[in-house]
């Protein structure tokens, strides 16, 4: 490296978050590897300290090398949802330094910045970062420096007149939104798959496209730029609800981490057009030809995790009477949580058809049954399960009666479960209950955690019934 190498950094820490947190100032190579070096070693310190204060043990860093989270449980227990929540928000701020930083890095080094985009691509993104700390800084590069360190530069984007700019946000909007559309329907229904490159790459992509559009051929402000990328990114949602291809809970769900990514890549687009004067019409084209091959590279080689969802209740009756509700039990009362009436599927009851390993359990639920063949038959200490089919996992809202998404099943997939009873002192128990899962809903980490919300409340319906049986026995016997 270049001990000479110019720094557009301004001196002290107020020019580190000028670097870090801005688009204006250049990345010098020097920069570039001090703020990765620093920055790395940050991320896992608040990652660890998060993964540590819930389950007691660190993730090494080796693990950091897979994209994969798979790796990183595997070395902890089983890591509670607000970790995986807390985890994914702190993620946010190294995001944006990251790619604004490669692609400011891409253009001091005479590359396009689009070369920095790379930086999202899993695997790809560490031949990205090493060729980008490797390059040197070009005195020819364009990358326009603020007329002063907090100001924005010179030739400030100019409001076009009211005709043209609304015609250009309707043109952005339908191109984002049939790009959107486009790799909704190819990844759902051609690769079968809701991957990373659906609920991370394409809102990304959406933005970026939008902001590209909206921004030819005349540069406009950030903020509008910004509100074409809102607009363009619930669009989308609206379409895919007005032709029935999801339901409303899901889009819901979808919509916090589809925005941020798609005002993310329109600021990042923006900021290439704004500082790098970087040609529009190869990145647009890159866009909507990269995606398909991202998704379909994804579908092949991804594998869900196996995850296991506890929750436990102490119950004030011995063993022998609480494993008799386990087995089987009546009708439960009407959910008053409201995610189950909004469609989310909820357990009625269950009954059970013959007695130990080989008998059959059948957890009715509002979208249909459980069918749960018994495992382990440890009267009255443990009873095991594998589930040979389970019903739709909601009912989707929708303007339309029925949504056939096809996320409903075969993504969210129960493999078995478990109960186990603890005695305690006094005559009471312990109840806990399992259910292992995979989700096929990719980014993991993001999608967990209303999975395991609802897995949870589903549990804690059932015990508690469970325990309301078993302490009142002459309600549970008038119910049978």
């Amino acid at each position: 490296m270049n001990p000479g190498e110019p720094s557009a950094r301004p001196p002290g820490l107020r020019g580190w978050l000028a670097l870090w947190f801005g688009l204006a100032l250049r990345v010098s190579r020097r920069d570039y590897l001090v703020s990765g070096a620093v920055l790395m070693a940050l991320k896992y310190a608040l990652d660890n300290a998060i993964v540590y204060g819930f389950t007691g043990r660190v993730w090494p860093p080796w693990a950091y090398l897979v994209p994969s989270l798979a790796l990183r449980q595997s070395t902890v227990s089983s890591t509670p949802t607000t970790a995986y929540a807390l985890l994914g928000f702190a993620a946010l701020p190294f995001l944006w330094v990251g790619l604004s930083m490669s692609v400011r890095r891409a253009a001091d080094a005479g590359k396009s910045p689009w070369l920095g985009l790379g930086f999202l691509l899993p695997v790809v993104n560490y031949i990205v970062i090493a060729v980008l700390s490797l390059l040197p800084s070009q005195a020819q590069a364009h990358w326009a420096p603020p007329a002063t360190p907090f100001r924005p530069a010179p030739e400030a984007p100019v409001a076009p007149p009211l005709d043209a700019g609304i015609a250009k946000s309707v043109q952005a909007v339908l191109i984002g939104v049939i790009l959107g559309g486009g790799m909704t329907a190819f990844s759902v229904y051609a690769l079968r798959s809701y991957g990373a490159a659906l609920f991370f790459a394409s809102p990304f992509a959406m933005g970026a496209v939008s902001a590209l559009i909206f921004n030819r051929p005349t540069l406009r402000t950030l903020r509008a730029t910004l509100g074409v990328a809102a607009i363009t990114v619930t669009a989308a949602g609206v379409a895919l609800l007005l032709f029935a291809v999801e339901g409303l809970i899901c889009l819901l769900m979808a919509l916090p981490i589809a925005m941020v990514l798609g005002l993310i890549g329109a600021g990042v687009a923006w900021a290439i057009l704004r500082f790098g004067n970087a040609r529009s019409g190869a990145a647009v084209a890159c866009f909507f030809i990269g995606l398909p091959g991202i998704a379909g590279f994804e579908s092949a080689v991804a594998e869900p995790t196996l995850r296991e969802v506890m929750t436990s209740i102490e119950v004030d009756a011995p063993p022998e009477v609480v494993w008799r509700n386990v087995v089987s039990f009546s009708e439960l009362p009407p959910p008053p949580e409201w995610a189950f009436r909004l469609g989310i599927a909820y357990p009625m009851r269950a009954r059970i058809v013959g007695e130990g390993v080989g008998a059959v359990r059948y957890c009715e639920f509002s979208t249909g049954p459980f069918v749960e063949p018994i495992t382990r038959w440890e009267e009255p200490r443990r009873l095991s399960f594998d589930v040979r089919s389970q019903p739709p996992s909601m009912q989707e809202l929708s303007p339309y009666r029925h949504v056939n998404a096809p996320h409903l099943e075969g993504y969210m997939v129960s493999r078995r479960g478990e109960f186990r009873l603890t005695p305690l002192p006094g005559g009471r128990t312990r109840l806990e209950g399992s259910t292992w899962y995979t989700l096929a809903i990719f980014p993991e980490g993001y999608w967990v955690v209303p999975a395991e919300m609802l897995l949870h409340g589903i549990h804690g319906r059932v015990l508690r019934h469970i325990k309301d049986l078993s302490e009142h026995p002459a309600t549970a016997v008038a119910a049978r």
